[in-house]
């Protein structure tokens, strides 16, 4: 006889899961029945949120969802703050939770990790929560994430499974096929905003993490109309070094004004998160009068007012922009194009507007990139986080990402940056996290020395939560716990049995990475700041 719990591995295997990060629990035990003999690999956390931090990382770092066995109650509370930093980021994840006996639920009797609602209190969180009630229902639930992660805007989605049904009989089931078309392309409305482009005299294009996998056709598009492109965040990495991209933040004052004399704004993948364009509360973020907008989500595009709204892949919407625009253009700007000359003036700009101790910080990050070449580098909330989201340009489409906007989860870097390193276990793979912020999952570095993922933990010592403290005196406010005492990182590392040194300064950085990744397993470089 085949269970349920059984049939859900077999069902995994077939949507291409070969992954899945969990613990397991009483409640759970029977979704693990038939792990063992699988080609599914499973990842043992130290808690349920590593998890997801760890399925996030994975997916952001294979294009695939990550997925996550978690238990009822805690297990799946735990996870929470991870799905709603996947949320945030559009990371495409998948939580597969237990939940108590079918016939117990809602009694509110004080059954074992018993929630009130947890289907409930799930779809508050998740882009979508399934209850399994019946084996029958399992393929098709599968199917319909497997379907959103494809064809829309992707997220966490969370289907629970009572432990009563996880061991009732499954049969055969097959795995239902996945609708993989994205929206069609509306055709009126890609000659609209080609007609616009091509009517442009500065035109100018804002490249978010929707464009992650449209480097070839942002690139072309750029050259082709002579646009500085401009990187959210989550669109670092794209045309690094090109001399049309501005890898700055859309809240510097230097960027805002390059929008505001563009006379049409390309915004390819970016939602227009007050992370991104208004990070400093000023409002003074301003929707550019002539905006073409492309994103998977039609949610998105009615939030912000837009000239031409075209819900479409960015790779597909910006190709269909090509065909249209007309090449009187070469396509291959050099150095001293309009184009190039305004991104280069604007790079300068917001650049000197960071201010000197942010630009060593953002040197440290830079170090990073060049001693690993196309490396993936997984930040926390910290402070050469912080500067380089303000700038900074990276040398690998998605790349660079971290919890330090959007839902802004401290604690997210070392686990993300396992998940990372497990899913693509070629390149090089960086945390980068500050000495507060790497104490919130700082046991998940066990799991590093239990898998051998080679990552390198750099971790920024401050001795505290400095950008806390800055902001507390900036406003008058007297400190107060922000100071909380680190443990000796280097002993930890130790008791892990992995190696690991100290550095006097950031400028010995990138030696010391070079240093690390020949050894080719988990490493902790800590730089001591004063």
């Amino acid at each position: 006889m085949t269970t349920l719990g059984e049939a859900l591995i077999r069902l995994l295997e077939a949507h291409g899961v070969d992954t899945v990060f969990g613990i397991p629990g009483v409640h759970t035990v029977e979704l693990y029945r038939g792990l063992a003999s699988s080609g599914i690999r499973h990842i043992t956390p130290r808690h349920e949120q590593g998890a997801g931090f760890m399925a996030d990382g994975y997916a952001r770092a294979s294009g695939r969802p990550g997925v996550a066995f978690v238990i009822t109650g805690p297990g799946l509370t735990n996870t929470i703050t991870a799905m709603a930093q996947a949320r945030a980021d559009s990371v495409p994840m998948l939580v597969i939770s237990g939940v108590n006996a079918t016939a117990t639920l809602g009694l509110g009797r004080g059954y074992l990790h018993e929630l009130p609602d947890q289907h409930g209190m799930m779809e508050k969180v998740a882009l979508s929560s399934e209850r399994i009630t019946r084996p029958d229902e399992l393929a098709r639930a599968l199917s319909r994430a497997f379907t959103l992660f494809a064809s829309s805007r992707p997220g966490p989605v969370h289907i629970e499974i009572p432990i009563d049904v996880m061991a009732m009989p499954a049969g055969d089931l097959a795995a239902v096929p996945v609708q993989t078309a994205p929206p069609a392309l509306d055709k009126t409305l890609i000659a609209k905003a080609a007609a616009l482009i091509a009517a442009a005299r500065k035109p100018l294009i804002l490249a978010g993490g929707g464009a992650r996998n449209a480097e070839a056709e942002l690139r072309r598009l750029a050259e082709l109309i002579d646009a500085p492109v401009v990187q959210t965040v989550n669109g670092r990495g794209l045309m690094h070094a090109h001399p049309l991209v501005v890898p700055a933040s859309p809240s510097l004052k230097a960027v805002r004004e390059l929008m505001s004399g563009a006379d049409v704004v390309i915004a390819a993948g970016t939602e227009f998160g007050p992370t991104d364009y208004d990070m400093y509360g000023d409002a003074g973020f301003v929707v550019p009068k002539t905006l073409v907008r492309i994103d998977l989500d039609a949610a998105q595009l009615d939030r912000y007012p837009a000239t031409v709204a075209i819900q479409a892949d960015c790779a597909a919407a910006l190709e269909a922009m090509l065909c249209c625009l007309s090449s009187t253009r070469d396509g291959s700007p050099a150095s001293c194009s309009l184009g190039a000359r305004i991104a280069a003036t604007t790079r300068e700009a917001a650049f000197a507007e960071i201010g000197s101790a942010m630009q060593m910080q953002v040197g440290a990050v830079e170090q990073i990139r060049d001693a690993l070449p196309a490396s993936i580098i997984v930040g926390d909330s910290t402070q050469p986080v912080y500067a380089a989201n303000l700038f900074y340009d990276h040398d690998r489409a998605g790349g660079w990402f971290n919890a330090a906007t959007g839902f802004g989860a401290l604690g997210y870097g070392p686990p993300a940056a396992i998940g990372a390193a497990i899913a693509m276990p070629d390149a090089a793979v960086v945390c980068l996290a500050g000495d507060g912020g790497f104490q919130f999952t700082l046991p998940e570095i066990a799991v590093a020395a239990d898998t051998g993922a080679p990552v390198i933990f750099v971790i920024w010592n401050n001795r505290g939560y400095r950008e806390i403290e800055t902001s507390m005196r900036d406003i008058g406010v007297e400190p107060v716990g922000v100071s909380p005492q680190p443990p000796d990182f280097l002993k930890l590392a130790e008791a892990y049995k992995i190696p690991a040194e100290r550095l006097a300064t950031a400028g010995e950085l990138g030696a010391a990475l070079r240093r690390a990744h020949a050894k080719r397993q988990p490493c902790i470089i800590e730089i001591a700041i004063e």
